[in-house]
């Protein structure tokens, strides 16, 4: 069955360019262009004659007018998607952007399958995708933090190896692309990385990729950072995509430790999770980011019951007890990893808590969440609406 044309109604912001979003779109006929309109204040109007199934809005960076005109078109519409692309990301606007209703943000610059992507995916939320499982694909963990330091590498290598001391096979990406240290943390090479994969061009298949898969002597298989900060910018949002749609018919789970913030490629790595693991410390800072970064999720309208909220350093005497924290986050944490001079230690070392010392607190909460996750997840599970979009997946 041929698959619904989308029609889209585009309006473009000052300084946006016509040419630019027009090349970036699909030209198959499965996105139709109903309406592009120069101007915010102008669309509005416009918006109202034309029969469209989406709206997207363009901006070149922080626009007010943006933000008034997706909280108009959702109330006006609740069911209609709201998309937008722009060419940067500047602090906070993102999370201004979820909050006034838009379902999806894309950078540009994008290839057309990329596009294609995001706004098939905005429609499958509408129709109540986000967020369900099917059975049929591994599950993809996305270990989060919106600041650095708070002990993400650490949760996604302890969690990776947990999950591996199970019986599960296992993969973990390091999507720290600049200055990436999942490698670091499990004493391993770079002798193939992420960005090697890449330079390889042609399609991605399972055996390609497991050709530059480094396996942990826990059986973990690590896709790793590039080797030098220059090469990130060959990674793009599109190739993670079909990486992850590879890695979820190869293995149980995939685990994703990735940069501090919101970028565009944690944005499309939260789309693609079945889970999220919300990495927090405990001092008023690192848990004033985390109650950000719960909140930013929530506006995106990742499901609640599958956040897990990892507390680093907890039960030390900072003058923040466990109902302080549960009072600023709005909720329990599910996993309290305690203060353990050995963990530095391990890291120096190369080798996860859970083996240099697995009778320790601190291994015995990275086991807890790792079963927290097994529990909950249906076997080989993914996500409906990558059915929906079956090639993306």
């Amino acid at each position: 069955m041929d698959a619904p044309v989308i029609r889209a109604f585009v309006a473009l912001d000052t300084g946006m360019s016509r040419e630019i979003v027009s090349e970036s779109f699909p030209r198959d006929g499965e996105i139709q262009i109903v309406g592009i309109v120069e101007g915010l204040d102008e669309a509005w109007l416009t918006l109202q004659e034309v029969p469209n199934d989406l709206l997207i809005i363009g901006c070149a960076g922080h626009s007010e007018k943006a933000l008034v005109l997706i909280d108009g078109a959702v109330k006006q519409r609740p069911s209609r998607p709201v998309v937008v692309i722009g060419y940067g990301s500047p602090n906070g606007f993102v999370s201004r952007v979820f909050e006034a209703g838009a379902d999806d943000v894309v950078m540009l610059p994008q290839d057309p399958e990329g596009i294609r992507f995001a706004l098939q995916k905005a429609i499958a939320r509408k129709a109540g995708g986000s967020g369900t499982v099917s059975a049929g694909q591994g599950q993809i963990v996305c270990v989060l933090g919106p600041k650095g330091g708070t002990g993400k590498t650490l949760t996604a290598t302890s969690l990776a190896v947990a999950l591996a001391e199970m019986g599960k096979r296992v993969a973990l990406i390091d999507l720290d692309l600049q200055f990436g240290d999942v490698g670091l943390c499990l004493g391993l090479r770079p002798d193939t990385t992420i960005y090697d994969l890449v330079r390889t061009g042609g399609s991605l298949d399972e055996e390609k990729l497991s050709d530059f898969l480094v396996t942990h002597h826990s059986g973990v298989e690590v896709l790793m950072a590039p080797s030098r900060p220059d090469h990130a910018a060959v990674v793009t949002v599109e190739f993670l995509r079909q990486v992850y749609g590879v890695l979820r018919r190869m293995v149980d789970f995939v685990i994703i430790d990735t940069p501090p913030g919101f970028t565009p490629e944690v944005i499309a790595t939260i789309d693609s999770a079945s889970a999220i693991c919300m990495v927090g410390m405990l001092d008023a800072l690192s848990l004033k980011n985390t109650k950000l970064g719960l909140e930013t999720l929530e506006l995106m309208g990742f499901p609640r019951d599958r956040i897990k909220l990892v507390l680093n350093r907890a039960r030390t005497r900072v003058g923040i007890s466990e109902d302080d924290v549960a009072a600023i986050l709005d909720r329990t944490p599910d996993v309290l990893v305690p203060s353990d001079r050995d963990i530095p230690r391990s890291v120096n070392e190369g080798t996860p808590i859970v083996m240099s010392k697995p009778q320790s607190e601190a291994a015995e909460a990275f086991r807890h969440l790792a079963t927290s996750l097994v529990e909950v997840a249906p076997a080989r599970a993914g996500r409906r609406f990558s059915r929906l979009i079956g090639r993306k997946a």
